[in-house]
């Protein structure tokens, strides 16, 4: 079974090659402070963090937002530096980034700390030319809610295989809804206590290899699942085992059930009245379900440049979460804002070097022109 990468500074390094082969973009006159080239690393109210200053700086900064940390590991006392940062600072490019001050679906406490890091690298060095974002995956959702919430501090955005859902719809519809269909359609697989997912004595993790046995003993119920979600259906195990671990971390970090599905009505399973008259029926806790909604609600209202580039195919990410931003762009009347450039690659955040050097080239020359690229 395929795996996929979490937190993927891996991913920053396929970026960094792309980036060498960009176009250079007019240089302007750094902040008026004489900021001295190199590193400087620390914490900032729990949350570890890295500014580098390139040699010869343009004037522009980059804040790079990076995907879900699951929890488990130690977090590093110190971001280090690695290919990616090296070779936006090569361009002329001054990078901060966060670690985040906690770690798995943190989006509240991400979109603190890096507007935090923000203000941090503006009181060191000076107001930059132009401040961009790049955010990949849950980075991707971040930078969507950063450029809402505080619409002044930042140019522009470049989302990668991004969330690009509020983050009410992304549990309710991303997450849970596949693992309510699964159980739906391979009772007693996951192995639920009595209250099922809510039940916080349910397991607090997946096995892939005992989903893809499951899955397995009916093929004709798990192609309809990866039909209905879009997932491809070798990489379905894997994606629920995922999504399971994501609903777990969220209960507790919002202290219950974040999903209430009592009044939805699904469709697509083939006999949907049957599927609606069985599937299992939950009652979302206030106090979750407000965390959730309250975090990155997302309304398609921003008004600076954002560009987005995702996987044709990909489990995590799939078409139906990283469109909707896009659509909810449209129905603000705010397309305007929004670039989608046509999907590529199969599998999350698998892109090749050249596609993601001219995503992010086309968002460097949208900036620094005012014009709209034509849509591809």
């Amino acid at each position: 079974m395929r795996r996929y990468p979490l937190r993927e500074f891996s991913f920053g390094m396929l970026l960094a090659i792309a980036l060498a082969a960009c176009a250079s973009h007019p240089a302007a006159a750094p902040p008026a402070r004489v900021a001295t080239p190199g590193a400087v690393t620390g914490r900032l109210e729990g949350a570890a963090y890295r500014i580098e200053i390139p040699e010869a700086w343009n004037g522009d900064l980059i804040m790079y937002l990076h995907g879900y940390d699951a929890k488990g590991d130690p977090p590093p006392e110190e971001i280090g530096p690695n290919d990616f940062t090296g070779r936006l600072l090569a361009k002329g490019y001054a990078v901060a980034q966060s670690g985040y001050s906690s770690q798995g679906w943190a989006v509240a406490e991400a979109l603190v700390d890096n507007e935090r890091l923000r203000r941090h690298v503006v009181a060191l060095y000076g107001q930059p030319r132009h401040t961009l974002m790049i955010g990949h995956s849950m980075g991707g959702h971040l930078v969507l809610a950063t450029l809402e919430r505080h619409p002044d501090a930042y140019d522009g955005a470049l989302d990668l295989c991004g969330a690009n859902m509020p983050a009410a719809e992304l549990f309710a519809d991303g997450v849970i809804a596949p693992l309510i269909a699964f159980d739906y359609f391979y009772p007693g697989a996951l192995g639920l206590a009595p209250g099922g997912l809510a039940d916080p004595a349910s397991p607090a993790q997946q096995d892939t290899a005992a989903l893809e046995m499951a899955l397995r003993g009916n093929e004709a119920h798990a192609d309809a699942l990866a039909r209905r979600f879009r997932i491809p259906r070798p990489d379905l195990a894997g994606a629920l085992m995922f999504r399971y671990l994501i609903l777990r971390e969220m209960m507790q970090r919002a202290g219950g059930s974040p999903v209430d599905n009592h009044d939805t009505r699904y469709a697509g399973f083939g006999d949907d009245a049957a599927f609606n008259a069985g599937v299992r029926r939950y009652t979302g806790d206030p106090a979750a379900l407000a965390y959730v909604r309250d975090n990155a609600p997302l309304a398609g209202t921003t008004r600076k440049p954002v560009v987005m580039l995702s996987n044709r195919i990909d489990p995590l990410a799939t078409p139906l979460i990283s469109s909707r931003y896009a659509a909810l762009a449209a129905a603000a009347g705010n397309s305007a804002h929004i670039l989608v450039l046509p999907s590529v690659g199969e599998g999350h955040c698998a892109f090749a070097p050249e596609a993601v050097g001219r995503a992010f080239d086309t968002l460097a020359a949208w900036v620094n022109s005012g014009r709209r690229p034509p849509a591809p």
